[in-house]
């Protein structure tokens, strides 16, 4: 079970926030059987697959008034409502994104600086996204804005221990730095371990000085005077083009704002917590998982009478899990080509180092021995 919020809920604050569209709120509430195919109660059944990619379908057939409401929302351009081959619309949390990949990276090759390799330099042929506030009215590029690190396919090399590493992330439509967490082994591979840091979605705001990612465009919900959302989460209406909220699963980290009016949430940083193991020489990932889940406010709708008893609450939608791990084959092939490698260089390096140690020690031995016997006065 999907609550229409999820979908249907979406159209219409997509329809809410879009002053387009806002006037034909008045005409949707008298029709809104015929626009989302006579729902029976807030709750409709569909599968996974349609609500992730396929879509959830509505505007079937529309006549009279409901018609020119489908053409509307179809004509507002929301990458999340495509139009089917049928006529009618469906709404997807994915839709847009399943089998894409059109993103154009131009990335650094590391000639020169073998720190940057990789590092993503344009985007779409740009240096920086157009997707959060900027920093001024003339267009100044704001940090959210900002293209930074690698697509985490790998990254730099030469790692430290204490150091972070920016990646950059499509899905989300911005940069995230990752942090040193600790010293791993995965499969006798050393490594270390990064993560996200509270600068990814708890410490936003002027007080934090990125207060670009505050985009505020969802009118009334649980959010600070300053237009900034409360801890833990963000605001992706921007990014998606759908009134999207992101927080880490069971909204680990968020404030209890959100959490409050959630049953069964048990975050657990372990699970929920998005972390990479890196084989630090290299750059190589080893294994690792990017969590996040998707969030959207149920809340009334203004002249919408189907949602006026509606609390305001941030209500979980999914949470995904994208992971790597380093199959057995490469595992093998890392081992033998870099790890044995390295084990015989060092065996090499103390052996010469012994070596010449002990060399040097024979030599003073016997310059001293030679010494004692020029200088041993004749017997008389």
């Amino acid at each position: 079970m999907i609550s229409i919020v999820d979908g249907v809920k979406s159209v219409l604050q997509i329809s809410e926030n879009d002053p387009g569209l806002a006037l034909l709120l008045v005409h949707l509430n008298a029709n809104l059987k015929a626009v989302f195919n006579d729902p029976r109660s807030m709750f409709v059944s569909t599968s996974v697959r349609e609500y992730l990619f396929d879509g959830v379908r509505f505007c079937i057939n529309p006549q009279g008034i409901a018609k020119a409401i489908c053409n509307q929302i179809k004509e507002s351009g929301s990458k999340t409502i495509r139009e089917q081959s049928d006529g009618s619309l469906a709404f997807s949390f994915f839709g847009h994104k399943n089998g894409s990949g059109h993103e154009v990276y131009e990335v650094h090759t590391g000639k020169g600086d073998p720190m940057r390799v990789l590092e993503i330099q344009k985007l779409d042929d740009s240096h920086n996204l157009q997707v959060w506030l900027n920093a001024s009215a003339e267009g100044e590029t704001s940090v959210c804005n900002q293209i930074n690190g690698t697509d985490a396919s790998a990254y730099p090399p030469f790692r430290q221990r204490g150091d972070s590493m920016y990646i950059f992330s499509a899905d989300i439509c911005r940069s995230v730095e990752l942090f040193y967490q600790t010293d791993i082994q995965y499969q006798g591979i050393p490594g270390y371990r990064y993560s996200i840091g509270e600068n990814f979605i708890n410490d936003i705001g002027p007080e934090h000085d990125n207060e670009c990612f505050c985009v505020d465009k969802l009118a009334n919900v649980i959010k600070r005077k300053n237009g900034c959302l409360y801890a833990g989460a963000l605001d992706l209406t921007t990014c998606l083009d759908a009134p999207v909220i992101l927080t880490l699963p069971h909204m680990l980290g968020a404030s209890n704002e959100y959490r409050k009016m959630i049953r069964g949430l048990k975050p657990d940083a372990k699970k929920h917590q998005t972390f990479v193991d890196v084989q630090s020489l290299t750059g190589t990932p080893l294994q690792g998982g990017k969590r996040v889940q998707f969030n959207m406010f149920l809340k009334s709708i203004n002249r919408i009478g189907i949602t006026e008893n509606l609390p305001t609450v941030l209500m979980p939608a999914i949470w995904v899990e994208e992971g790597i791990q380093l199959n057995g084959e490469m595992v093998a092939f890392f081992k033998k080509k870099l790890i044995n490698t390295l084990k015989t260089l060092n065996i090499v390096h103390w052996a010469t180092l012994c070596g010449g140690i002990g060399v040097a020690v024979i030599c003073l031995i016997y310059y001293v021995y030679q010494k004692g016997r020029v200088e041993e006065p004749p017997v008389k």
